[in-house]
């Protein structure tokens, strides 16, 4: 007889629920029968309504918001650009971030120099922030923590002051606003992601946008192998190179990025109803939220991260800091076994990373609040479907009796 195949069980509280309603899976359908998958009007049509939501100027659909980080490197870089970054240029970064908000600062030839969070709001902290701008800093890439913001305000002033290039990594707060103005508006450039456990999903996806004409006709032929096809000066570049095919005129380096017109259409249908999303998630946190906070024992270890003044949050998940005094690994193994999945918040210090060492990152400075989200942090997921009473108190309860 062959071995029993295991069927894995059902979290009581997941990270994610299956994202996709019989709508987005319908527009998805009329791709599918179109017989027209790749590339095409549906992804045009995605960028163009993306932008007049967030009031970005320009708005290209990548493959992942990984991606989208990569292009805006890789466009600040290019020999094409104005004004394009050296070599060894420097680039602030928080230490609590994502590999590919780091990594494409490094494949682009620049320098990455950490700064500290601060625990309020798991961003950027602005105080530190001012101590590690030197002369070879020129630009900056600001990670919006679950939904969360800076004071976007100061952390501008401080943009202005010094004269530096903005790039919004937006991957976890797509539909978060700032004094009424939507996170991924205030920067030259902005990265989202469209995968299934952020807060728009087409299952893969992402967005770059960025404020430039010229940056974004660099974007376009990065992102479809370096080809001239579809820029504004199309004709002129092949007039320029008549002993060429004009369709197959490769006028940048480049990769392939593009998205599909199948994410394309789930991708537009989900962001249609990200209003919707967001209040339901509100919502949901605050029910949750008031529950655990009437719990005397668990308001004496458990710390829920609110939203900086000024800050209409989308949240992707409910971050919490635990006391110092409950081992974290202990409790989290806990209550997974209850079936409530956990993560951390986005990687933890990064530089706690192997790769770091690894590419000889390390060093010797302390980053005392990332380490201590490291150490004590956690996110639960935040549902977009109605969550019940009953199901609040029995999460309430596991974490109760995991302590």
């Amino acid at each position: 007889m062959g071995k029993k195949i295991k069927i894995m069980k059902k979290s009581f509280y997941p990270l994610i629920e299956n994202p996709y309603r019989n709508k987005d899976i319908i527009e998805g359908i009329k791709i599918l029968k179109s017989k027209k998958l790749t590339i095409g009007p549906k992804t045009d049509e995605f960028q163009k309504y993306f932008s007049k939501i967030l009031k970005t100027k320009f708005s290209t659909m990548v493959n992942s918001g990984s991606s989208a980080n990569l292009l805006a490197f890789q466009c600040l870089i290019n020999p094409y650009r104005k004004n394009r970054l050296k070599p060894g240029d420097e680039v602030l970064i928080p230490s609590v971030c994502w590999s590919t908000s780091l990594w494409p600062i490094i494949q682009s030839g620049l320098k990455p120099k950490f700064v500290d969070v601060d625990l309020q709001s798991l961003n950027i902290d602005l105080n530190d922030l001012k101590k590690k701008i030197s002369r070879k800093t020129k630009a900056i890439l600001i990670v919006h923590v679950l939904g969360n913001c800076v004071d976007m305000s100061k952390f501008m002033q401080i943009i202005k002051k010094h004269k530096l290039i903005l790039i919004e990594d937006t991957c976890e707060s797509l539909g978060t606003k700032y004094k009424n103005k939507y996170l991924g508006s205030f920067g030259d450039f902005s990265s989202f992601s469209f995968y299934s456990s952020h807060q728009i999903s087409s299952g893969e996806g992402g967005m770059i946008c960025c404020k430039s004409n010229a940056d974004y006709e660099i974007i376009k032929s990065l992102r479809a192998h370096g080809w001239s096809r579809g820029l504004k000066d199309e004709k002129k570049i092949a007039l320029a190179n008549k002993h060429l095919d004009k369709r197959f005129i490769f006028y940048n380096s480049g990769y392939n990025l593009r998205p599909t017109d199948i994410t394309a259409s789930i991708g537009l249908s989900q962001f249609k109803d990200l209003n919707k999303f967001i209040k339901q998630r509100s919502k949901n946190r605050s029910k949750i939220l008031k529950n655990f906070k009437e719990n005397y024992k668990l308001s004496k270890v458990l710390t829920f991260i609110e939203a900086n003044r000024h800050v209409k949050p989308h949240w992707f998940g409910i971050p919490v800091l635990l006391s110092k005094k409950i081992n974290r690994n202990k409790f989290l193994k806990k209550i997974e076994k209850e079936g409530v999945e956990t993560r951390p918040i986005i990687s933890g210090n990064f530089l706690k990373q192997p790769s770091i060492k690894k590419y000889k990152l390390r060093i010797k400075v302390k980053f005392k609040n990332s380490d201590l989200i490291n150490n004590h942090g956690f996110f639960i997921g935040l549902p977009t479907n109605n969550i019940t009473d009953k199901k609040i108190k029995k999460l309430v309860s596991i974490f109760e009796k995991s302590i």
